[in-house]
């Protein structure tokens, strides 16, 4: 408004007669419909009235993220939540134990870590491949895969409870709304959503590759990511709608991809390769053709560091743990076992400085100081194990596999 006035002098300031009432009263007029044009304002060069806006709308990220799910600790870093014995309030008073699979005796042997000793050995289903921490961190599930249940286990207790039939559970996840169970049913070729307390089925969606096995969810838990072991293949899954919404075949003759792992900052799927002797490098939204990173023969699991800066790889064939940096986005380091082995599945201590990891053709446990990468331990257990849990863990709730918090 303060503009147009320079633009057009009102006449009176050019001419020095005096004004007449109904001049002034025209004038006055005038003045009051050009203040009611600018919305109002105040002569003494006050902030123009503005009237109440609506309110804000939520910030575009919070409203793509999928309903329900807790929000990140640090949109920067999905792994915010699990730093250094962070522990929940819901399991800081479980004793700390490893729980280790094992597929060819049934059983699952229990280990203090603090002694690294067995000191228990429960009998559970016919090839118990994993042990699973539940969404809301109460319960352990054994996947009995052959014997067709879930055995869960209390591990405030240690103690085993009745078995739930669920067919071909190879390996469990956790959608991060906590809504459903999702069982990779591997030789059923179906991911089956069910309840995550009574395991009943919800939905079940068949899919066309073989084999699906590990899985890791975007930092927005809208997809999830899903690899096929005996196809070669990835899946792409809409975790809303229970939907299959992509898939594609690994550029590698022979592929046989196994974990997946998300990047901290969201950006990137890692997806270890057994036959590949590596890992694909993946971006999940655009869901193209990933790059394959050698790492070393059999790469088998992921697991990500307490400071969110490192990701160690057990090369399963070869007896070693690569380590890559995320910052750097390279391998930095290779450990070798001192007496070779077969790392395979595992997952980090509390406090962060043991990484677990069974030995899966050779009836043992590695601990490996993450400091220096030297061994600390190797424990005998049961024939085959496979899938460990180390429990309790930092983070709010679990998405599945061997512990995959948030």
């Amino acid at each position: 408004m303060a503009h147009r006035t320079q633009r057009h002098p009102a006449q009176p300031h050019r001419t020095r007669r005096p004004l007449t009432r109904g001049t002034r009263i025209l004038l006055a007029a005038a003045l009051l419909t050009a203040l009611a044009g600018c919305g109002g304002g105040d002569p003494g060069g006050a902030a123009p009235v503005k009237k109440a806006a609506p309110p804000a709308p939520e910030p575009a990220a919070a409203a793509a993220g999928l309903p329900g799910m807790p929000p990140l600790l640090d949109p920067k870093d999905v792994y915010a939540a699990d730093r250094p014995d962070k522990l929940s309030p819901v399991v800081k008073d479980f004793p700390s134990r490893v729980y280790v699979p094992n597929t060819n005796s049934n059983t699952v042997s229990v280990i203090d870590p603090a002694t690294y000793q067995v000191v228990e050995t429960i009998p559970v289903g016919n090839q118990p491949q994993h042990v699973v921490p539940s969404w809301d961190l109460k319960t352990l599930w054994v996947n009995n895969n052959r014997g067709h249940t879930l055995t869960p286990i209390d591990p405030a207790t240690g103690r085993a409870g009745k078995p739930v039939e669920v067919h071909d559970p190879y390996n469990l996840y956790f959608t991060p709304d906590g809504k459903y169970a999702v069982v990779m049913a591997s030789l059923d070729r179906e991911l089956v959503f069910r309840d995550p307390h009574t395991m009943e089925r919800k939905k079940t969606v068949p899919v066309s590759c073989y084999g699906v096995n590990h899985a890791d969810f975007s930092a927005d838990g809208r997809y999830f990511v899903v690899s096929c072991e005996f196809s070669g293949e990835l899946l792409k899954v809409d975790t809303e709608r229970m939907e299959v919404i992509g898939r594609q075949k690994l550029p590698f003759q022979g592929a046989m991809p196994q974990d997946v792992k998300i990047s901290p900052d969201g950006r990137t799927f890692y997806i270890a390769d057994m036959m590949a002797h590596g890992m694909w490098v993946l971006d999940g939204e655009k869901f193209t053709t990933p790059t394959l990173m050698p790492t070393g023969k059999g790469a088998h699991g992921l697991y990500v560091s307490r400071d969110s800066r490192e990701m160690y790889v057990p090369n399963r064939g070869e007896g070693s743990v690569s380590v890559f940096d995320f910052e750097k986005g390279r391998l930095t380091k290779k450990w070798w076992l001192p007496d070779g082995g077969s790392p395979d599945m595992g997952g980090v201590s509390a406090d962060g400085k043991v990484l677990w990891l069974s030995g899966r053709y050779d009836s043992e446990v590695y601990a490996i100081d993450t400091a220096t990468g030297k061994q600390l331990a190797r424990i005998p257990v049961g024939s085959g194990p496979h899938g460990l849990a180390v429990y309790p863990q930092p983070g709010r709730y679990s998405l599945g596999h061997t512990g995959v918090f948030r």
